[in-house]
């Protein structure tokens, strides 16, 4: 007998865009990237909370230079799917960055307001460097230019899931990136 409850909680289809073996190859392709450009350089790899905290730490994994990380989070999303436009730093760093060669690490670049509002903080405090890398890069999305030094695939407007970036905080642990199917 089929259990009454399952029509109550219905969870939504989600159709994958990259696979977990996927996302682990690109990312060991560009931390061998980062590699060759950082080498002899102790980089600071800042993260994006919370949808870059997967990608980070496996591109830290994948980038055989000695390297620290911190991070910082920004808002813009809310619970919604679009960005509000209006970015507010939530989160700041604990490092000094003052002459210090940057990695900033983003889960999906799209509009470019939090990554102009980040890139233009890290250079007011006196960054020596600063390169962007990023999982996902929402170009269609752009209404900003921002530099993407770094990135694993340009993909469209889709809203993503998965390997740390979320719908109203569900969905991060997934390790796969999807997009929800309504």
């Amino acid at each position: 007998m089929p259990d009454p409850r399952a029509a109550l909680h219905t969870e939504p289809a989600i159709r994958v865009l990259f696979t977990a073996a996927q996302i682990q190859e690109r990312v060991r392709e560009m931390g061998l990237e980062l590699a060759r450009t950082l080498s002899g350089r102790n980089p600071l790899f800042v993260g994006v909370l919370k949808g870059a905290c997967m990608f980070q730490a496996d591109l830290a994994r994948a980038t055989p230079v000695d390297l620290e990380m911190d991070f910082l989070a920004v808002a813009s999303y809310g619970a919604g799917t679009m960005s509000s436009g209006n970015v507010q730093l939530i989160m700041d760093l604990r490092s000094d960055i003052r002459g210090r060669d940057l990695v900033l690490c983003e889960g999906v670049v799209d509009s470019g307001r939090s990554v102009k509002f980040i890139l233009d903080l890290l250079e007011s405090r006196g960054a020596a460097s600063i390169q962007v890398a990023t999982l996902l890069d929402k170009v269609p999305c752009r209404k900003i230019p921002v530099p993407v030094h770094y990135k694993g695939w340009t993909i469209g407007e889709e809203f993503v899931i998965g390997y740390g970036m979320d719908a109203a905080e569900r969905y991060r642990n997934l390790p796969y990136v999807g997009v929800l199917e309504e």
